[in-house]
């Protein structure tokens, strides 16, 4: 390959075959980064450096190639400077059309935003190369809906996939996009109903900016998707990447000067035209505003300083709340946000009367719907199941664990089980007075004493104070705070938590299946479990209910949803951190030797991240616990 310097023919082959082994070799940031700001400059008036240029990357041999085109992709300040230095080398060249196409957009995901914009600029920037944009856009779309991708491709890599989709689409022009329209439409279908179908919220939320972006896209004129989701920092990012301008050719034609010239004549005349018109309209819409204002200045408006809110009373009683709660119609309303709010505080003053009607008042509870917009109704409504199954633990508890496999109910009624059970257990498990505390915290009474009414209590702190103050001691030990402590009371009915909620998980039922397409409700079961374990440290069933939990997870290790093994990854940290060591060994030795090598593939095969840290936390979690059994004399 030769090109003509100064007269004479000179090849540039063996420059190029130097450029690819010092790029393979890992020498590319080095010389790259002199040699690319050099072409930038040369080529960037100058059609003979260009053809240089692309020559220079043409004669690369193919296993040098990836490197070389990856250094110019990241070294190039923007996608015009690359389209300069790289020509049409994707058309032409197979090798590079498969690392621009394929490879670094669906095999890789650590380049940069800057990267995939400058690459999808480059394929945008000449006629010839937007085909491949285009087939590139429905590659990536095609991975965007597989529902196998985003079950085990990790995160990182649907957001790099994510971004570049809205790059593309935001490149394409508005006849591109109607000529694939059915394709586009079809795609963003089944790739939300795949990252829906998630258990995992950040890839729910990737789903639905991506569909709202391509439904922007291809319904300019009609209704387009919209979601509700809490935007942060990601979502902000991906949709600034959709109202990007497309680059432009760096070098301008003939035909920009003379739109240029025609815009310049005509835009001031229409300016021009344009002035008068819309003051004198302003001008007469502020006089009719006027006058109807200055009608309405007679009126009087009346004094409602002293008016006073209505109050409804709260019921007194638990009975009473129970009959509001259940009563037919919505005459009353006032009356029934009353005795929402304050049904916790009745059953935990009244626990007698509570264990009366435990139970009836639970499957109220859990049957409860909002009738009005209370705020905080979802909370008030888990502080009362709550405060009913602490109060009366065993019958409450029997009844949610046997309706958690129950027919005729829905998924969010089956998670508030498992979430009242949590927080259920969490409450018994604490000393009471803490628990006293915690309650008085947070029902702050409304009535404030004056500060003279302490006044006389308080001498005999001051007078303490004081001589605390002047005293002078040589030597003081270490002041600790006693801890508060108390019977466990989760420990007599940790098992009644436990067990029911391990026996049917692989029965389906009409309505319901763990094991199948009800996998949201599988993962937080499955987390249920770990907190429950976690809570059961030093009671008497621990040991069973942790032998139990490891061939629970036994069974589902291989789980296809990332959200699901997070929670048996969970369970193995709460059986090591709850059942004591001697019982480990003793019991599960064979168990843990199989779990530990399942662990170790864990680490270095499973696509999530977050499965990754908890396997490598549970490998130290054991290595810690050898490291102890050995120091313990024996």
């Amino acid at each position: 390959v030769c090109c003509t310097a100064g007269g004479l023919d000179c090849s540039i082959s063996f420059i190029s075959h130097v450029l690819g082994k010092v790029c393979v070799h890992g020498r590319q940031k080095e010389i790259l980064s002199v040699l690319v700001p050099r072409l930038t400059a040369l080529t960037q008036s100058d059609c003979i450096w260009q053809r240089i240029c692309w020559r220079l990357v043409e004669c690369v041999p193919e296993r040098w190639l990836e490197a070389v085109l990856l250094g110019f992709v990241q070294g190039a300040p923007g996608a015009d400077v690359l389209s300069r230095l790289l020509g049409n080398l994707v058309v032409k060249n197979k090798k590079a059309q498969f690392v621009v196409t394929q490879k670094v957009l669906l095999l890789q995901y650590c380049h940069k935003t800057e990267v995939l914009q400058n690459l999808l600029g480059y394929l945008a920037l000449d006629s010839v190369r937007r085909t491949l944009l285009i087939k590139v856009l429905q590659d990536l779309l095609e991975t965007w809906g597989s529902s196998s991708a985003v079950k085990h491709s990790p995160l990182e890599q649907q957001l790099y996939i994510s971004r570049a989709i809205l790059i593309c689409l935001s490149l394409l022009k508005q006849p591109e996009i109607e000529s694939c329209r059915q394709e586009l439409l079809m795609a963003m279908m089944e790739g939300v109903k795949c990252h829906l179908d998630s258990n995992l919220p950040q890839i729910r939320r990737l789903g639905m900016v991506v569909a709202e972006s391509i439904s922007s896209r291809i319904n300019t004129d009609g209704p387009v998707l919209k979601f509700q989701y809490e935007e942060d920092g990601e979502t902000r990012e991906l949709k600034s990447l959709l109202m990007q301008t497309p680059p432009s050719s760096a070098v301008p034609s003939l035909l920009d000067h003379d739109r240029k010239d025609m815009t310049d004549s005509v835009l001031p005349s229409i300016l021009e035209t344009d002035k008068k018109s819309p003051t004198a309209a302003a001008m007469k819409l502020d006089e009719e505003l006027d006058a109807e204002l200055d009608s309405d200045d007679d009126l009087i408006p009346y004094d409602m300083s002293k008016d006073k809110e209505l109050t409804t009373k709260a019921p007194v009683y638990i009975r009473d709340c129970m009959e509001v709660l259940t009563a037919s119609g919505s005459e009353d309303v006032d009356k029934w946000e009353a005795a929402v709010k304050v049904l916790e505080s009745l059953i935990r003053k009244n626990p007698a009367a509570t264990k009366e009607v435990s139970v009836e008042l639970a499957k109220i509870l859990l049957h409860l719907e909002e009738k009005t917009c209370l705020e905080g109704f979802v909370e008030l409504r888990q502080r009362a199941q709550v405060a009913v199954l602490t109060t009366d633990p065993i019958p409450v508890v029997k009844f949610l664990t046997s309706q958690f496999y129950s027919l005729n109910y829905s998924l969010r009624q089956r998670m508030d089980i498992l979430d009242v059970l949590v927080l259920s257990a969490q409450e018994l498990s604490c000393p009471k007075s803490h628990r006293k505390m915690k309650h008085s915290g947070a029902q702050t009474p409304g009535i404030q004493l004056l500060p003279e009414s302490n006044s006389s209590k308080d001498w005999r702190k001051i007078v303490d104070e004081r001589i605390k103050s002047k005293t002078r001691r040589f030597a003081t030990g270490r002041s600790q705070v006693e801890l508060v402590s108390g019977p466990n009371e989760f420990s007599a009915v940790a098992g009644h938590f436990f067990f029911p909620l391990l026996q049917h998980f692989d029965r389906p039922l009409t309505t319901f299946d763990l094991l199948g397409e009800d996998h949201l409700v599988l993962g937080r079961l499955v987390h249920t479990l770990a907190a429950l374990m976690y809570l059961a440290v030093n009671t008497v069933a621990v040991t069973a209910m942790g032998k139990a939990l490891l061939e629970f997870v036994w069974v589902l290790r291989f789980h296809t949803d990332s959200y699901v093994r997070q929670g048996l990854l969970s369970c193995i940290s709460s059986i090591l951190l709850s059942v004591p060591t001697e019982h480990l060994l003793e019991d599960m030795t064979e168990e843990l030797l199989e779990t530990q090598s399942w662990l170790g593939d864990v680490v270095e095969k499973d696509p999530d991240g977050d499965c990754r840290r908890l396997a490598l936390h549970n490998l130290l979690l054991m290595e810690n616990l050898k490291k102890k059994l050995s120091t313990t004399p024996s």
